[in-house]
């Protein structure tokens, strides 16, 4: 074949694939098969100025070139289109879906393979209302919204460092491993496991440091570079690189006196150390604080520059005019917006909204019924929040009641009615409080009365003539009140912080017990309170939180026996506020969390007690020292040598012994939820990495592991050791 006719068929073959590509595709980021940073180049490419500036906003959406993206919605406990927040949008109604107990409860299960699960249902409900509802919400502004939505903002990554916080309800625990542990789980159960495409993006709150809500949008969090890496950023790590996540949202706080939203570290460390890549969003309003709280620039433009200088793609903020002027001014170039939108679009096509729907499987959620009238969702809200149900006390084991053996109990107390939702709540489905779920497992052999108080003496007449008494106290998550008040100095929630952690209603707690000894406790608390009255008098006392729609049936199979309680605190319970340092001191090392507390807390961290009893044996270790690039397997013997089956969550902690810098008095290393029959026996194997022993070497600039003799201590709790081994650790 001579090179004419070679070249003649060669452009006939190109002008063959191009007319059915031209066919197929009017722009080159519509072809999926393109690599994922040449189909950017493309949209940013075909882009106006003005549509740049529009995508910066929480919708990347460009109609012109029929790019439809996708807002955020809340979930940090089921996808959120309703409840007390209103995040259905203006006068629409709420799209009911699956409600899962607080933050705080789900961590308190200790079982990220369950929290993966749960994590899954919401990203499943969440891309199903997504697929089947088109409807729009029109904001104060009278722009237009849709309020379906796959990137969710989930899970509150913060830590709990002190019982105070407002907003420690929405985080997993004061631990950096636990934490971290259950944020990368939700974040993997949000994404899916599908190889190419994301079921729904899972944006982490809130980079970094937050956890104060008095002052928060102009206070600094300051503390040094070994708790930044050590401490405060671990959980995000654990999510970015073990969880997947590829967004975040910045704090409203400073931390070291610059705000978080202009922080270097969101390149410094998140982009180049962690690989990071998507999406980094403000906090509502807080490119404003910037300017009026903070005080750290002298006005919007310059703010506005100095956000996308630090890596912020999305406002949740009116920003337009400043990044216009920003642009106008020259702080600010359209090279480093266009740097900054390639992170929001390679969240886009990770879920699949640049591709044709038939590529995505996701997309083809669709029904044929509503996806929380499903039997499997259900079931599984009821097993997270019996695991998440932490039983404190039981005396002389007065639980489980026999609920052959009762004639008559007494329900008391105001939250006993009611499934209490918090701010980040959907609206559930059903709802089944204490009160229906008692009456649902006694059905009409026992008589069950209830009182809301005390008003009247109700409470203590009921309680005098019943065989038992459960009062149901705690806290309400929104407070009963308006944005930023809370009448109850133990309450508190988004934007204001608690001011004490007394028990106001210990005190019905008192006169029921005064007529009835065989009193049950059941605190249903986003927040630790210091119970010690509660502690000392009361038989037993049952700790979960607010917002589960199966939370009176969880909690009845726990009362009678149905279940056996096995969740574990997530932070420590302190017995008084004297026990703490000041709110704003964010250095842990003066006595906050178990790892530096001082004193005997009231309850410790990790603590959680069953209806069996469970042995510890055998603590080996795959060998007696551990070089700084290797891992040790650790492994112990638990027995259940108890008469009913239950779950034992064996942890393992570690005490450095020599090491040239403070440490912890203990750190979490490992953890394993396990259930056991009466007489079983399970060898637990925990993996010990060396780089988990590592200290942040501030003058080097990088992870250190030193040579030490270190206490691998296994037990129940962090005050529960059971059984305790040395091993050496070489660089």
């Amino acid at each position: 074949m001579n090179l004419k006719l070679r070249c003649a068929i060669l452009s006939l073959v190109l002008q063959t694939v191009c007319a059915g590509w031209a066919q197929q595709y009017q722009y080159p980021f519509q072809d999926p098969n393109l690599p994922v940073e040449t189909r950017i180049n493309n949209i940013l490419s075909l882009m106006t100025v003005e549509e740049k500036i529009n995508a910066l906003s929480t919708d990347p959406s460009v109609p012109r070139l029929g790019i439809n993206g996708s807002s955020h919605i809340e979930g940090l406990h089921g996808a959120a289109l309703g409840g007390p927040g209103g995040w259905e949008g203006r006068g629409l109604k709420p799209v009911p879906t699956t409600q899962f107990p607080q933050s705080v409860g789900l961590g308190e299960t200790w079982d990220p393979d369950l929290l993966q699960k749960a994590a899954a249902v919401e990203g499943y409900e969440a891309r199903y209302i997504f697929n089947t509802d088109f409807e729009y919400s029109i904001d104060r502004r009278g722009n237009k919204h849709r309020r379906a939505a796959i990137v969710i903002r989930a899970p509150n990554t913060d830590l709990a460092r002190d019982p105070r916080w407002g907003r420690s309800e929405e985080s997993y625990g004061e631990d950096p491993f636990l934490t971290g542990t259950m944020a990368a789980a939700f974040a993997k159960g949000l994404q899916g496991d599908n190889p190419k495409y994301w079921l729904t993006a899972s944006l982490m709150k809130h980079f970094l440091a937050n956890s104060n809500e008095d002052g928060r949008d102009g206070s600094s969090s300051n503390f040094d570079e070994r708790l930044l890496r050590e401490y405060y950023s671990v959980p995000f790590r654990m999510g970015v690189i073990d969880g997947g996540s590829r967004a975040f949202m910045a704090s409203y706080n400073a931390y070291n006196g610059i705000p978080m939203t202009v922080q270097p570290i969101l390149r410094d460390i998140t982009m180049h150390e962690w690989g990071f890549d998507g999406i980094i969003c403000t906090d509502a309003g807080a490119l404003t604080n910037m300017v009026t709280k903070h005080k750290y620039f002298p006005d919007i433009d310059e703010a506005s520059a100095g956000a996308i200088h630090a890596g912020i793609n999305q406002f949740l903020d009116n920003y337009r005019g400043g990044v216009t002027a920003a642009l106008d001014k020259k702080l600010v170039n359209l090279s480093e917006i266009d740097e900054n939108l390639r992170g929001i679009y390679r969240v886009m096509i990770r879920l699949g909204l640049l591709d044709p729907p038939s590529m995505v499987a996701y997309s083809n959620i669709k029904g044929p019924g509503p996806a929380w009238d499903n039997e499997e969702h259900k079931a599984l809200a009821r097993k997270v929040t019996q695991e998440s149900i932490v039983l404190l006390k039981n005396s002389n084991q007065f639980l489980p009641l026999n609920k052959d053996s009762l004639k008559s109990i007494a329900v008391i107390g105001p939250y006993a009615d009611q499934v209490a939702l918090d701010w980040y709540s959907g609206t559930p489905p059903y709802a089944i409080s204490v009160l229906d779920g008692i009456r649902n497992k006694l059905g009409k052999q026992v008589q069950v009365s209830f009182a809301h108080d005390n008003t009247n003496n109700e409470a203590v007449q009921i309680a005098r003539s019943a065989d038992v008494a459960i009062v149901v106290v705690g806290n309400h998550p929104t407070c009963h009140a308006g944005w930023g008040q809370c009448p109850l100095p133990s309450d508190g929630k988004e934007a204001i912080d608690r001011q004490s952690i007394t028990l106001e209603q210990e005190e019905l707690v008192k006169q029921v017990y005064t007529v009835n000894p065989r009193t049950v406790v059941v605190l249903i608390a986003s927040f630790p309170f210091a119970i010690q009255w509660t502690n000392e008098n009361i038989p037993a006392i049952l700790h979960m939180t607010h917002n589960s729609q199966e939370a009176g049936n969880a909690l009845a199979d726990a009362l009678f026996g149905d279940y056996n309680p096995g969740g574990r605190l997530v932070v420590t319970w302190p017995q008084s506020l004297d026990q703490l340092p000041p709110m704003m001191d964010y250095d842990i090392r003066h006595g906050r969390t178990y790892m530096y507390f001082k004193g005997k807390p009231l309850y410790p961290f990790g603590y959680g007690l069953s209806y069996t009893s469970f042995e510890y044996s055998n603590l080996k270790t795959s060998a007696e020292q551990v070089r700084a690039k290797a891992e040790i397997d650790v492994s112990v013997d638990v027995h259940n040598s108890g008469t009913r089956a239950g779950d034992e969550v064996v942890q393992l902690y570690v005490k450095h012994m020599d090491s040239k810098v403070e440490r912890p008095i203990e750190e979490l290393k490992g953890f394993r939820r396990i259930t056991l029959g009466p007489g079983e026996t399970q060898t637990v194997h925990l993996t010990l990495r060396a780089s988990a022993l590592a200290y942040w070497d501030a003058s080097k600039g990088s992870f250190e592991v030193e040579p030490d003799q270190v206490n691998l201590r296994v037990g129940s709790s962090s005050a529960d050791i059971r059984l305790q081994k040395m091993i050496s650790v070489t660089p």
